[in-house]
């Protein structure tokens, strides 16, 4: 009796860990909107079946991204929900409100590297930290008011305004990207010189424009969540626009 318990335990555990790192598959449309709310970015891969090219590339590459949940739709009828018809990989993130779509049947080529990529370029959360990557998914959305936070990584300040920005950006979803922009960085410098600061100045906030191309700087003082969130409301009701630019001169305040 011992030689065949053993295999059957040897199989479960062959089973189970199949069955563990197999995506969770989505059934209807009530089930993709509970994935989609269940983070601040998924990816879903709307694909007739494990057959499908991508299929499998997408698996590989979920166990590559740890930080992005990723799930499989084979139900034609729940894509329609979504404006799909096709094959198609999908990333929803909460920050923008935004939908990226990867329609396969356009795509010259599919790798794991490749979706890889895909995910991470367009990884936009409620506050991003800025660098090479993050900046794709950034400056392509279509919400071009960002809200800046220049902060020196390892700083008492960086954590702590990271998660109190990082908890008010949800009230500004579509109206301004929260980004944060690490000051320690030498590849960051240029970003701090545009608004004329030195990484000695910092932490400070900042409000960039992409539709004007103007920024501004909130006053020196304490970075409180009152004071951001008025910074905020003030872009979006236009009584920045006659205000003295950041980086226009020396100390150059609003």
């Amino acid at each position: 009796m011992l030689v065949p318990l053993f295999f059957f335990l040897l199989l479960s555990s062959v089973s189970a860990t199949k069955k563990d790192s197999a995506l969770p598959r989505l059934t209807d449309t009530q089930a993709v909107e509970a994935f989609i709310d269940s983070a601040e970015v998924v990816v879903i891969g709307f694909l007739e079946g494990e057959e499908t090219r991508g299929f499998q590339e997408l698996v590989a590459a979920a166990k590559q991204v740890d930080s992005v949940p990723v799930a499989i739709c084979t139900v034609k009828e729940v894509w329609a929900d979504y404006s799909l018809s096709s094959d198609t990989i999908t990333i929803f993130r909460k920050a923008d409100n935004h939908q990226e779509n990867l329609v396969l049947s356009k795509a010259k080529k599919i790798e794991a590297d490749g979706l890889v990529n895909f995910m991470t370029t367009n990884e936009v959360r409620y506050i991003t930290e800025y660098n090479q990557v993050t900046a794709v998914g950034l400056f392509n959305s279509e919400v071009k008011a960002h809200l800046l936070l220049f902060a020196n990584r390892g700083t008492k300040e960086y954590t702590e305004l990271k998660e109190r920005l990082g908890a008010l950006a949800p009230e500004f979803t579509g109206k301004f990207l929260f980004v944060l922009i690490n000051g320690g960085v030498k590849s960051n410098l240029r970003s701090l010189d545009y608004f004329g600061l030195k990484s000695k100045d910092l932490p400070r906030v900042g409000i960039y424009d992409g539709n004007s191309d103007m920024k501004w700087l909130l006053p020196e003082g304490q970075i409180s969540t009152e004071r951001v969130r008025d910074f905020c409301r003030s872009f979006l009701q236009g009584e920045l626009k006659e205000v003295k630019q950041a980086g226009a001169e020396t100390k150059t305040e609003l």
